[in-house]
């Protein structure tokens, strides 16, 4: 009886059909299977929209990589030329396509800065569609010109908001002496936010010029261009570089301020010539471990130069690399994917445009490489003028590799402030078409190709696309 009793006990601690174990088990197998259900179903639907955004991203950028073309006819010569000239000089040469796109009066005026009709509103353009068209004025959100001229572009990761610095020459064009270069007081460096890319809010000038301390760099008769901005990591600030010089351009410096908010205002700091060198067309760039770098065209823009930054970006260290020697480059703009470094130059010729080079290099001090021009469609004309335009940046899409924004300026130098804005599709890939200049072998790094478009736009969902 006590063995019965005892054997009763000890099976209420077994799982048999029946017992009190069995209600827990079935309802922990019941919610182990929904969960799973649950994780499959969500993971196979984000997979699916991936798949989706990734097919729908490939076919934006096979249109966008689509070679368009573009045509235009000279008009006719103006004007007789008397018998006498005509045996003096022979036959008048027709204008080059150059002299018809710096002659203001030209009848192709219009086909190079089309007028305020066409110009790019967010007012009232359609919102969807957020089309991008290439020498057109481009509007803000208060319906003014954007004046952010050799501008570049900062991300901020925090704000998710893009910011585009650049020069204000929203003043009278003029010329300081008879053979100086067109050119617009000193009023500031602007500031626009976006979130898109497309609609762009002004932040107001975030450094504006002086106008009365004729000993200060910033003082209206010199010249500011050229700003770009760097947030550095361990201080929290933002750091801001830009070309100063004189009127007749021999200052040849670099000028640098800081300010702790990407809207400013910026307190300048001082001028210099890095390393001893003059210091013309300039850009920065913020490499991935964080350390930034200053390129310069110096020595009489015959060449290049390149230094690391101090780790609070607010001067150049000791270092420094001439490159590209001896090829007359400047407006660098810079840019990395994969692990190699690239870079889009301007050859120099004023406000004249010219042909485009890129460069490529696997470190960033050097060796660089010359890979050749790489606009991509419009006509000859087109891809040796940079679609009439001069590089100024190079915006990397966040969502897709490979993928960047090709940045210009189209200057108008009979009126500066109504210079234009040329950003095109930027894409890394495919065989570079020219050998390297020196060993007569191909490059391992990718082609750089801009692609011209009349109109084009960013793919659907590009900042929340996935790699």
């Amino acid at each position: 009886m006590r063995m019965r009793n005892k054997h009763r006990k000890s099976s209420a601690f077994h799982c048999y059909a029946g017992s009190r174990c069995t209600l827990p088990l079935v309802v922990w197998s019941l919610f182990g299977f929904i969960a799973m259900f649950y994780f499959y179903s969500t993971l196979h639907r984000h997979s699916d929209l991936e798949n989706q955004i990734r097919l729908n991203h490939l076919a934006m950028m096979r249109e966008l990589e689509e070679v368009e073309e573009e045509s235009f006819h000279f008009p006719t010569l103006r004007g007789k030329r008397s018998p006498r000239a005509f045996k003096r000089r022979g036959p008048r040469k027709p204008p080059s396509v150059i002299d018809e796109f710096l002659d203001e009066s030209s009848d192709l005026r219009s086909f190079f800065f089309p007028d305020h009709k066409t110009a790019i509103d967010p007012r009232q353009d359609d919102d969807v569609n957020k089309y991008l068209y290439p020498g057109r004025i481009w509007l803000d959100t208060e319906g003014n010109p954007i004046q952010a001229h050799g501008g570049g572009l900062l991300f901020d990761e925090r704000r998710e908001t893009f910011y585009w610095y650049g020069e204000n020459k929203d003043g009278l064009t003029y010329h300081a002496h008879q053979k100086g270069a067109a050119r617009v007081d000193i009023i500031g460096v602007s500031c626009y936010s976006s979130k898109d890319l497309w609609t762009w809010t002004n932040e107001g000038v975030v450094l504006p010029g002086d106008e009365t301390n004729i000993t200060h760099d910033l003082h209206k008769l010199n010249v500011l261009e050229r700003p770009k901005v760097l947030y550095n990591d361990k201080t929290d600030k933002f750091v801001m570089w830009m070309h100063i010089d004189d009127v007749n351009y021999t200052k040849a410096s670099v000028g640098v301020a800081v300010s702790e908010s990407p809207t400013g205002p910026f307190e300048y700091l001082y001028s210099k010539r890095p390393h001893g060198f003059e210091s013309r067309d300039m850009t920065v760039f913020k490499d991935d471990d964080g350390k930034a770098y200053l390129i310069y065209s110096s020595e009489d823009n015959s060449e290049l130069h390149i230094s690391p930054l101090t780790d609070d970006y607010l001067d150049v260290t000791n270092e420094m690399r001439r490159i590209l020697v001896g090829q007359h480059r400047e407006a660098p703009a810079l840019f990395k994917y994969q692990g190699t470094y690239y870079m889009i130059t301007s050859g120099c010729t004023g406000w004249a445009p010219n042909r485009a080079l890129a460069h490529a290099a696997e470190s960033i001090m050097g060796p660089w490489e010359t890979m050749g021009n790489p606009c991509v469609g419009g006509n000859k004309i087109f891809r040796m003028t940079t679609f009439f335009s001069q590089s100024t940046y190079v915006v990397p899409l966040p969502g897709l590799p490979g993928s960047f924004v090709f940045m210009a300026d189209r200057w108008n130098p009979s009126e500066l402030r109504d210079s234009r804005y040329v950003w095109l599709p930027l894409r890394v890939g495919g065989v570079a078409d020219e050998p390297l200049e020196y060993n007569f072998g191909f490059p391992l790094w990718s082609r750089v190709s801009v692609y011209w478009h009349r109109r084009w736009r960013l793919p659907d969902g590009w900042m929340n696309a996935q790699t």
